[in-house]
């Protein structure tokens, strides 16, 4: 069905702000695209054209066993451009999906341009006006312009966004060594809610002295000075030797059944989603690097052969509350006229984003056309993540593509690449079923 007179507005020309306009546009609806670049950048941009590649060129692995490779073979069922365009613009990069990040930019750009139905207007947003539109979409991504904060105040109120990431790493319950932890609440109080990581002292000098020492991230400069609330876990253990043993390693009230020895320090590990598939490491934000959080934590025995699916971040990126906000359309609960897509709803890479402008426009058509949204359900990638941003579950915080948050298999395989293939396998079959009935 072709439906022109359908308009919508696209605030932001990023990953998902483009990938929503293609959606929308292929489909004959008109769109105006507000973007405020080159008029005013954001400090992290450089280039003019829409869809810019700002960090690494790599979109992560393509190989279907893996859940970046899902994902994108997902999304290529669902005509994703922004797959469509890496994949004529890719570089060597093994099995990654990498880009010429300025060709990448220049040929989005040139497509949407393309297209008769739409107008790219080039401004600082200001409102989130809808009156002469349909539907709104806002991807305005983690560097949202200040100039439109107070519009987005005006509809979340005043405690809404998050102005930086500080997520502890996050690791799936697979993988935990549960002959070295043990459930239990502190003196025994309330429910046995966190999983707990005990150290003996030998293996906690250990543990400092490598975290002590570990590799840190570079900062940006538009991102120092924003974490005064909240400490990384190597500034703290820089404070002393004891210093994180009377914070998150406390071990004071926490007792192993099974051992007669007390701990001398104690991680605790806290439930991530319903399904118990993923727990996060209690206190844990920091600034260290991807490799060394792997190294570092995993000297912790409970975690000595734990997959990590998200490492700890602490930069800036804002986002909204999405559970408490979106639906799984990523829609506004309670203004149908609103979408938001991209980082500021809670995904976490530029797939992700992608993803949600993909959802977010074919969604927003298919509703103000008169059709039913298309149930994405938590055994495929996307539908996962739709799943993440709408389903308020303890204190939200951003998600990338992982197998964790799927729905688990109705069988247990022990190899981890077999495990990865059957999640890929069946996610896969059930997306194809999703778009033969669109």
């Amino acid at each position: 069905m072709v439906v022109k007179q359908v308009k919508a507005k696209i605030i932001g020309g990023g990953f998902a702000g483009c990938e929503a306009a293609y959606q929308l546009l292929k489909r004959g609806v008109s769109v105006t695209m507000v973007e405020m670049k080159p008029i005013k950048k954001s400090p992290a941009h450089n280039l003019d054209t829409l869809c810019e590649v700002v960090c690494s060129n790599s979109f992560k692995s393509d190989d279907f066993g893996t859940s970046s490779g899902l994902l994108k073979a997902e999304m290529r069922l669902l005509d994703s451009l922004v797959i469509s365009v890496a994949e004529q613009t890719r570089v060597p990069a093994g099995n990654a999906l990498a880009v010429d990040r300025y060709e990448f930019s220049s040929l989005i750009t040139q497509k949407l341009q393309e297209f008769d139905n739409f107008t790219l207007v080039n401004e600082v947003a200001t409102t989130l006006d809808a009156d002469d539109f349909d539907f709104v979409i806002v991807a305005t991504g983690p560097l949202t312009d200040d100039a439109l904060i107070p519009a987005f105040q005006n509809v979340f109120g005043k405690e809404f966004l998050h102005f930086f990431d500080a997520v502890a790493p996050i690791v799936t319950a697979d993988t935990i060594d549960y002959d070295s932890a043990f459930v239990a609440s502190r003196y025994g109080k309330g429910e046995a809610d966190y999983l707990n990581c005990p150290m003996n002292k030998e293996e906690y000098l250990a543990f400092y002295n490598a975290l002590v020492s570990a590799e840190t991230v570079q900062l940006k400069d538009f991102e120092n000075n924003v974490f005064e609330g909240c400490m990384p876990i190597e500034v703290m253990a820089k404070r002393g030797e004891n210093t994180m043993r009377f914070g998150p390693l406390k071990p004071v009230g926490l007792r192993d059944p099974r051992k007669d020895e007390k701990p001398y320090a104690v991680l605790q590990l806290r439930m991530e989603n319903e399904q118990g598939t993923l727990y996060n490491l209690v206190g844990f934000q920091t600034n260290l690097k991807f490799g060394e959080q792997k190294r570092v934590f995993s000297m912790i025995p409970a975690l000595a052969n734990a997959e990590f699916v998200r490492y700890g971040v602490m930069h800036r990126n804002t986002y909204i509350n999405a559970p408490k906000f979106l639906n799984k359309y990523f829609q506004l609960k309670n203004n149908n006229k609103l979408f938001f897509a991209g980082q500021i709803t809670g995904v976490e890479g530029y797939m992700e984003s992608a993803m949600s402008g993909l959802v977010a426009g074919l969604q927003a058509y298919r509703i103000f056309s008169g059709q039913a949204p298309l149930e994405f359900t938590n055994d495929t990638m996307i539908g996962a993540l739709c799943q993440h941003i709408s389903t308020e579950f303890g204190e939200y915080s951003p998600m990338n593509s992982n197998f964790g948050i799927l729905q688990p298999l109705d069988v247990l395989i022990k190899d981890k690449s077999q495990r990865k293939l059957a999640y890929s396998q069946r996610a896969y079959a059930k997306m194809q079923s999703i778009v033969e009935g669109i």
